[in-house]
């Protein structure tokens, strides 16, 4: 097996396709006589790109683990602009003698039916939205639920007194990357779980409109340190990496994402909100490498499935009060139970706390 990195811009993913010979290694025969599945498998990277140390990096390491263990030559794919060029992208995935493409980047959401339609040779594997279509796996997550217990142990933690990191004003805050129902999807969750145990909890909410700039990221955290806030919660990839930054120069807390940012600044992480996308790629890469590729299906990844969580307070659980943990278990056993649902922005829309 081998792992590329393709750094693509149009022009460099038509030489690509060159390279690769067309569609040519799109089948081979097996001793049977049936035609195998491609051994050449891509991921399409999302904005933030590689080294963002959180969504896009967690979900390269379940690729890189997975194409290994089953044998199979997985590339790349990573564009500057993968928003405009998301369907130059993806359509030239589709000639390249890829059998299987998965795609991080939200925005292809409205595109990737058109394209997967043109190319039913290949399974496409979607994340963060349910997307129609014969060769088309989606892969959800219940975000919702894990950022509402973020936002509960965070309103429950900014009335704390005792701790230096917390100052007398109850206000938390949280930073998303772009205005949209995928990122949305978390601060609902965020905001639901904080007012769902003190109601008079203030969350301040700003959005960086970019996933790879820790500058802005730390700008926008230091403004709301700034404006009373104690924690705050940054949902914006590599952006995030500033909030987490700011955290520490704040003497503040910073909230992760995705991946165990805890580690990236010890004792000034308060948490992080997982969301385990290296696991949601290694089964489908194992489904299709098995021939059970779930076409048409969607599969679900919650906190039962751990999917999504937080993590365990390795660096801050001296920090937060036993009965605060105590309470963030019981309201996780209630969203897993059934007893407690969250209000999902993709399913039922905007709340009244979230529009304008």
């Amino acid at each position: 097996m081998r792992t590329r990195l393709v750094s693509l811009t149009l022009l460099s993913v038509v030489a690509l396709v060159a390279g690769c010979g067309g569609g040519s290694e799109q089948t081979s025969s097996s001793s049977s006589g049936a035609a195998a599945p491609s051994k050449k498998v891509a991921l399409v990277i999302a904005q933030g790109g590689l080294g963002d140390e959180s969504y896009n990096d967690l979900a390269n390491a379940g690729f890189t683990a997975a194409t290994k263990e089953k044998g199979l030559d997985g590339q790349h794919i990573e564009s500057k602009d993968v928003v405009a060029q998301g369907e130059q992208l993806l359509r030239r995935a589709g000639t390249s003698g890829f059998g299987l493409v998965i795609d991080l980047e939200f925005s292809h959401g409205e595109i990737l039916p058109t394209v997967a339609q043109a190319y039913p040779q290949v399974k496409w594997v979607f994340l963060n939205n349910k997307i129609k279509g014969d060769n088309i796996a989606s892969v959800l997550f219940s975000e919702q639920d894990s950022s509402y217990l973020a936002g509960a142990l965070a309103a429950m933690m900014t009335t704390q007194t005792g701790n230096p990191k917390i100052n007398p004003d109850k206000k938390i805050g949280v930073i998303g990357g772009t205005k949209s129902v995928g990122i949305d999807k978390f601060l609902s969750g965020y905001i639901e779980g904080a007012h769902a145990v003190d109601k008079d909890v203030q969350v301040l909410t700003a959005y960086s409109n970019s996933f790879g700039d820790p500058t802005k990221g730390a700008q926008l955290a230091d403004t709301m340190f700034q404006q009373g806030a104690d924690i705050v919660y940054a949902v914006a990839g590599g952006t995030g990496a500033g909030v987490i930054q700011s955290a520490q120069k704040n003497k503040r807390y910073a909230i992760g994402v995705d991946d165990n940012q805890d580690k990236l600044a010890p004792g000034y992480v308060l948490t992080s909100v997982l969301k385990r996308t290296d696991l949601a790629v290694q089964k489908v890469v194992d489904l299709y490498a098995d021939g059970k590729f779930p076409g048409g299906q969607t599969i679900g990844l919650g906190l039962a499935e751990d999917g999504v969580g937080l993590t365990d307070f390795q660096y801050t659980k001296q920090d937060i009060p036993q009965p605060v943990q105590d309470k963030v278990a019981d309201l996780k056993k209630k969203i897993m139970s059934g007893e407690l649902k969250v209000w999902n922005v993709i399913d039922q829309g905007y709340p009244a706390w979230l529009q304008g």
